[in-house]
């Protein structure tokens, strides 16, 4: 339901619900309205983690990472030293800096703690590689 709404959809109207709130469902949605019932909004909470925010760039659209650089971007969230990140890659560690200075690029950032400021506190997600 949840990627439903994301896609536009502006009310679910459950079998059970009750005709006087199935009534006042359809004319909030034909008003511009959205609706959708607590117990749906309930049940997709406790069902799903919420998703965090992506980080996005100065026009608000998302930066996308390479899978390679979500590799090195989640090692370096936990504080990895580049010469690490570069053995539990199985990399070289001029590599790793490319990779670095790329997400570095990507964000604005200006250096590896401002890196991990930023992705760690717009998107948990990256640290999972």
């Amino acid at each position: 339901m949840l990627l439903a709404t994301r896609l536009g959809v502006r009310g679910y109207l459950p079998a059970s619900l009750p005709l006087s709130q199935a009534v006042g469902a359809i004319r909030l949605v034909g008003e511009g309205g959205t609706y959708i019932p607590t117990c749906i909004l309930r049940a997709s909470s406790l069902s799903q983690p919420a998703t965090p925010p992506r980080p996005t760039d100065g026009k608000g659209n998302p930066i996308e990472f390479s899978r390679r650089q979500q590799q090195v971007l989640g090692l370096l969230q936990r504080g990895k030293q580049n010469k690490i990140i570069a053995h539990e890659l199985d990399m070289c560690e001029s590599t790793v800096k490319v990779h670095i200075r790329h997400i570095m690029r990507k964000l604005n950032a200006r250096n590896r703690t401002q890196v991990v400021l930023l992705t760690n506190s717009a998107d948990a997600g990256f640290a999972a590689a």
